[in-house]
């Protein structure tokens, strides 16, 4: 992965980070994911942070992805909204 050609989008746990995933696939924005702590796991290391997955999009669909979290970030607020009315 160049750095050059992708582009930071998002942090988050397992659930948080599928969840994501599955609304950019539905636009055919194919992330990039980085599990740093399945990578020491496997490498025999502890993690620096422990269960913690970044996204990394192309540029070209950095805006458009970027839409798509906030978009997310919202319907889950408003989901947390009403189940507590």
């Amino acid at each position: 992965m160049s750095s050059d050609s992708y582009n930071h989008l998002f942090t988050g746990n397992q659930a948080q980070v599928m969840l994501l995933l599955e609304h950019l696939k539905k636009l055919d924005i194919i992330p990039v994911t980085r599990n740093e702590s399945e990578s020491g796991r496997l490498a025999g290391f502890a993690p620096p942070v422990f269960n913690q997955i970044q996204v990394f999009v192309n540029n070209d669909e950095l805006a458009q992805s970027k839409a798509v979290l906030e978009n997310l970030i919202t319907e889950l607020d408003n989901q947390g909204i009403e189940e507590e009315s």
